[in-house]
Protein backbone atom coordinates (compact mmCIF):
# COMPACT_ATOMS: atom_id res chain seq x y z
CA UNK A 1 0.00 0.00 0.00
CA UNK A 2 1.33 3.28 -0.87
CA UNK A 3 0.11 6.44 1.51
CA UNK A 4 0.62 9.56 0.52
CA UNK A 5 1.50 12.69 3.25
CA UNK A 6 -1.09 15.51 3.23
CA UNK A 7 1.11 17.92 1.58
CA UNK A 8 0.85 15.62 -1.68
CA UNK A 9 0.09 17.39 -4.53
CA UNK A 10 -2.32 14.63 -5.63
CA UNK A 11 -3.84 14.65 -1.85
CA UNK A 12 -4.68 18.17 -2.14
CA UNK A 13 -6.06 18.09 -5.51
CA UNK A 14 -8.51 15.44 -4.01
CA UNK A 15 -9.28 17.54 -1.16
CA UNK A 16 -10.17 20.36 -3.62
CA UNK A 17 -12.66 18.09 -5.77
CA UNK A 18 -14.49 16.50 -2.38
CA UNK A 19 -14.90 20.06 -1.24
CA UNK A 20 -16.28 21.11 -4.66
CA UNK A 21 -18.45 18.46 -4.80
CA UNK A 22 -19.87 18.73 -1.26
CA UNK A 23 -20.18 22.71 -2.26
CA UNK A 24 -22.15 21.88 -5.34
CA UNK A 25 -24.68 19.46 -3.30
CA UNK A 26 -25.65 22.04 -0.78
CA UNK A 27 -25.78 24.65 -3.09
CA UNK A 28 -28.13 22.16 -5.39
CA UNK A 29 -30.41 21.63 -2.23
CA UNK A 30 -32.26 24.67 -1.44
CA UNK A 31 -33.54 24.89 -4.94
CA UNK A 32 -34.43 20.65 -5.36
CA UNK A 33 -37.06 21.20 -1.97
CA UNK A 34 -38.26 24.87 -3.04
CA UNK A 35 -41.55 23.70 -4.25
CA UNK A 36 -45.33 24.89 -4.09
CA UNK A 37 -46.90 22.70 -1.38
CA UNK A 38 -50.14 22.43 0.39
CA UNK A 39 -50.12 22.30 3.76
CA UNK A 40 -51.56 20.09 5.89
CA UNK A 41 -50.79 18.10 3.16
CA UNK A 42 -53.67 15.29 4.84
CA UNK A 43 -57.66 15.98 5.03
CA UNK A 44 -60.66 14.03 5.73
CA UNK A 45 -62.77 12.65 3.03
CA UNK A 46 -66.32 13.41 2.47
CA UNK A 47 -65.39 16.89 5.20
CA UNK A 48 -64.62 20.46 4.75
CA UNK A 49 -60.84 21.52 5.69
CA UNK A 50 -58.59 24.25 5.63
CA UNK A 51 -55.53 24.24 3.44
CA UNK A 52 -52.50 26.59 2.58
CA UNK A 53 -50.82 26.63 -0.48
CA UNK A 54 -47.19 27.46 0.78
CA UNK A 55 -45.56 29.57 -1.95
CA UNK A 56 -41.47 29.64 -1.73
CA UNK A 57 -39.59 32.27 -3.74
CA UNK A 58 -36.49 30.10 -5.16
CA UNK A 59 -34.95 32.92 -7.14
CA UNK A 60 -31.91 35.26 -5.99
CA UNK A 61 -32.79 38.59 -7.54
CA UNK A 62 -36.48 38.75 -8.33
CA UNK A 63 -39.65 38.51 -6.74
CA UNK A 64 -43.19 36.40 -7.09
CA UNK A 65 -45.35 39.00 -8.04
CA UNK A 66 -48.52 35.71 -9.27
CA UNK A 67 -49.87 32.52 -8.15
CA UNK A 68 -52.63 30.93 -9.68
CA UNK A 69 -53.81 27.43 -8.13
CA UNK A 70 -55.92 25.10 -11.08
CA UNK A 71 -58.06 22.73 -9.40
CA UNK A 72 -58.97 18.93 -10.76
CA UNK A 73 -61.09 19.06 -13.09
CA UNK A 74 -62.33 14.92 -11.98
CA UNK A 75 -62.95 15.99 -8.42
CA UNK A 76 -64.71 19.37 -8.98
CA UNK A 77 -65.31 20.79 -5.40
CA UNK A 78 -68.66 23.06 -5.15
CA UNK A 79 -67.41 24.98 -2.38
CA UNK A 80 -63.98 27.14 -2.00
CA UNK A 81 -63.39 30.21 0.84
CA UNK A 82 -60.75 32.58 0.30
CA UNK A 83 -59.00 33.89 3.46
CA UNK A 84 -57.60 37.22 2.70
CA UNK A 85 -54.10 37.51 2.52
CA UNK A 86 -52.70 41.37 3.26
CA UNK A 87 -51.59 42.80 0.23
CA UNK A 88 -52.92 40.32 -2.33
CA UNK A 89 -55.94 40.53 -4.32
CA UNK A 90 -57.92 36.58 -4.62
CA UNK A 91 -60.20 36.07 -7.87
CA UNK A 92 -61.87 32.62 -7.63
CA UNK A 93 -63.11 31.27 -11.24
CA UNK A 94 -66.13 29.04 -11.38
CA UNK A 95 -67.34 27.23 -14.17
CA UNK A 96 -70.98 25.30 -14.61
CA UNK A 97 -70.87 21.52 -14.39
CA UNK A 98 -72.05 19.31 -16.73
CA UNK A 99 -72.86 16.52 -14.10
CA UNK A 100 -74.27 18.40 -10.66
CA UNK A 101 -72.89 17.52 -7.55
CA UNK A 102 -75.51 16.90 -4.60
CA UNK A 103 -74.47 17.86 -1.47
CA UNK A 104 -77.09 16.52 1.33
CA UNK A 105 -80.36 18.77 -0.38
CA UNK A 106 -78.44 20.89 -1.65
CA UNK A 107 -77.47 20.47 -5.70
CA UNK A 108 -74.10 22.05 -6.66
CA UNK A 109 -74.09 23.30 -9.98
CA UNK A 110 -71.06 24.79 -10.87
CA UNK A 111 -67.84 24.16 -9.51
CA UNK A 112 -64.27 26.00 -8.41
CA UNK A 113 -61.93 25.78 -11.84
CA UNK A 114 -58.89 28.07 -9.93
CA UNK A 115 -58.21 30.68 -7.46
CA UNK A 116 -55.38 33.63 -9.07
CA UNK A 117 -53.59 36.15 -6.33
CA UNK A 118 -51.84 39.12 -7.75
CA UNK A 119 -50.59 42.12 -6.35
CA UNK A 120 -48.34 41.24 -3.93
CA UNK A 121 -44.97 40.18 -3.59
CA UNK A 122 -43.22 37.36 -2.38
CA UNK A 123 -39.30 38.49 -2.15
CA UNK A 124 -35.64 36.61 -2.37
CA UNK A 125 -35.69 34.32 0.65
CA UNK A 126 -38.83 34.65 1.75
CA UNK A 127 -42.43 32.41 0.92
CA UNK A 128 -46.29 33.06 1.46
CA UNK A 129 -48.90 31.23 1.95
CA UNK A 130 -52.26 31.39 0.72
CA UNK A 131 -55.09 29.95 3.12
CA UNK A 132 -58.39 28.51 1.49
CA UNK A 133 -61.94 26.26 2.77
CA UNK A 134 -62.28 23.59 0.53
CA UNK A 135 -65.08 20.87 0.40
CA UNK A 136 -67.04 18.62 0.42
CA UNK A 137 -63.75 16.81 -0.48
CA UNK A 138 -64.33 13.44 -2.42
CA UNK A 139 -64.90 10.42 -0.89
CA UNK A 140 -63.72 8.11 -3.54
CA UNK A 141 -60.53 9.06 -4.47
CA UNK A 142 -56.93 8.79 -2.60
CA UNK A 143 -55.58 12.00 -3.33
CA UNK A 144 -56.31 15.39 -4.90
CA UNK A 145 -53.93 17.07 -6.91
CA UNK A 146 -53.44 20.63 -7.84
CA UNK A 147 -52.06 22.31 -10.38
CA UNK A 148 -49.72 25.82 -9.42
CA UNK A 149 -48.42 28.45 -11.78
CA UNK A 150 -45.94 30.64 -10.29
CA UNK A 151 -44.92 34.14 -11.96
CA UNK A 152 -41.86 35.68 -11.53
CA UNK A 153 -40.80 40.15 -11.65
CA UNK A 154 -39.38 39.66 -14.48
CA UNK A 155 -42.32 37.46 -16.34
CA UNK A 156 -40.65 34.00 -15.49
CA UNK A 157 -43.44 31.44 -15.09
CA UNK A 158 -43.00 28.11 -14.15
CA UNK A 159 -45.31 25.58 -13.77
CA UNK A 160 -46.09 23.18 -10.98
CA UNK A 161 -47.78 20.72 -12.65
CA UNK A 162 -45.66 17.39 -12.40
CA UNK A 163 -47.78 14.58 -10.82
CA UNK A 164 -45.53 12.47 -8.63
CA UNK A 165 -45.81 8.93 -9.14
CA UNK A 166 -45.46 5.82 -6.01
CA UNK A 167 -42.08 4.70 -6.39
CA UNK A 168 -39.79 7.06 -8.58
CA UNK A 169 -38.21 10.34 -7.96
CA UNK A 170 -39.68 13.20 -7.33
CA UNK A 171 -40.71 15.33 -10.50
CA UNK A 172 -38.23 19.20 -11.20
CA UNK A 173 -41.69 20.93 -10.56
CA UNK A 174 -43.93 18.72 -8.37
CA UNK A 175 -47.59 19.48 -8.38
CA UNK A 176 -49.34 20.08 -4.96
CA UNK A 177 -50.98 16.77 -3.84
CA UNK A 178 -53.44 16.80 -0.63
CA UNK A 179 -53.58 13.20 0.31
CA UNK A 180 -57.12 12.09 1.40
CA UNK A 181 -57.59 9.63 4.62
CA UNK A 182 -59.75 8.85 7.43
CA UNK A 183 -58.55 9.96 10.71
CA UNK A 184 -61.72 8.41 12.50
CA UNK A 185 -60.95 6.20 15.38
CA UNK A 186 -61.12 2.16 15.28
CA UNK A 187 -64.47 1.86 17.50
CA UNK A 188 -63.71 -0.49 20.59
CA UNK A 189 -65.24 -3.90 20.57
CA UNK A 190 -67.76 -4.44 22.03
CA UNK A 191 -67.83 -6.94 25.43
CA UNK A 192 -68.73 -10.22 24.97
CA UNK A 193 -71.90 -9.96 27.53
CA UNK A 194 -73.05 -6.81 27.30
CA UNK A 195 -75.90 -5.83 29.74
CA UNK A 196 -79.32 -4.20 28.11
CA UNK A 197 -79.41 -0.98 29.81
CA UNK A 198 -83.36 -1.64 30.10
CA UNK A 199 -82.74 -4.50 32.62
CA UNK A 200 -82.51 -3.76 36.34
CA UNK A 201 -79.69 -3.99 37.33
CA UNK A 202 -79.12 -7.10 39.45
CA UNK A 203 -75.37 -6.59 41.15
CA UNK A 204 -76.95 -5.48 44.34
CA UNK A 205 -78.95 -8.17 44.96
CA UNK A 206 -76.53 -10.76 43.87
CA UNK A 207 -74.07 -9.08 46.45
CA UNK A 208 -76.52 -8.87 48.77
CA UNK A 209 -76.99 -13.16 48.75
CA UNK A 210 -73.80 -13.31 48.54
CA UNK A 211 -72.99 -11.82 51.44
CA UNK A 212 -75.72 -13.87 53.70
CA UNK A 213 -74.56 -16.72 52.24
CA UNK A 214 -71.05 -16.34 53.42
CA UNK A 215 -72.51 -15.18 57.01
CA UNK A 216 -74.21 -18.04 57.24
CA UNK A 217 -71.64 -20.01 56.59
CA UNK A 218 -69.16 -18.33 59.01
CA UNK A 219 -71.94 -18.63 62.07
CA UNK A 220 -72.39 -22.71 61.18
CA UNK A 221 -68.26 -22.69 61.37
CA UNK A 222 -68.49 -20.75 64.29
CA UNK A 223 -70.96 -23.06 66.05
CA UNK A 224 -69.11 -26.31 65.44
CA UNK A 225 -66.25 -24.88 66.60
CA UNK A 226 -67.85 -24.48 69.71
CA UNK A 227 -69.89 -27.75 70.09
CA UNK A 228 -66.24 -29.96 69.65
CA UNK A 229 -65.08 -27.79 71.99
CA UNK A 230 -67.97 -27.84 74.60
CA UNK A 231 -67.52 -32.09 73.76
CA UNK A 232 -63.81 -32.14 74.42
CA UNK A 233 -64.56 -30.61 77.66
CA UNK A 234 -67.35 -33.03 79.05
CA UNK A 235 -64.90 -36.20 77.54
CA UNK A 236 -62.01 -34.39 79.77
CA UNK A 237 -64.38 -34.14 83.02
CA UNK A 238 -65.85 -37.52 83.11
CA UNK A 239 -62.32 -39.58 83.60
CA UNK A 240 -61.67 -36.90 86.06
CA UNK A 241 -65.14 -38.04 88.21
CA UNK A 242 -64.49 -41.90 87.56
CA UNK A 243 -61.37 -41.34 89.41
CA UNK A 244 -62.58 -39.69 92.02
CA UNK A 245 -64.99 -42.80 93.13
CA UNK A 246 -62.60 -45.32 92.79
CA UNK A 247 -60.66 -43.77 95.76
CA UNK A 248 -63.52 -43.07 97.87
CA UNK A 249 -64.38 -47.11 97.08
CA UNK A 250 -60.51 -47.62 97.61
CA UNK A 251 -60.86 -46.17 101.00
Amino acid sequence: MISRAPGHPSGRRLSAAAVAGAAAVFLAAPGAFAHVSVNPGTAEPGGFTKAAFRVPNERDGDSTVRVEIAFPAEHPLGHVSVQPVPGWKATVKKERLKQPIVDGDHEITEAVTSVLWEGGTIRPGEFQEFPLSLGPLPEDAPELVFKAVQTYSDGEVVRWIDVPEKGAAEPEHPAPVLALKSTAPVAAAAPAAARNPDEPDRAPATDTVSRLLGGSGLAVGLAALGWAAAGRRRTTARPSAQAERQEEIAV
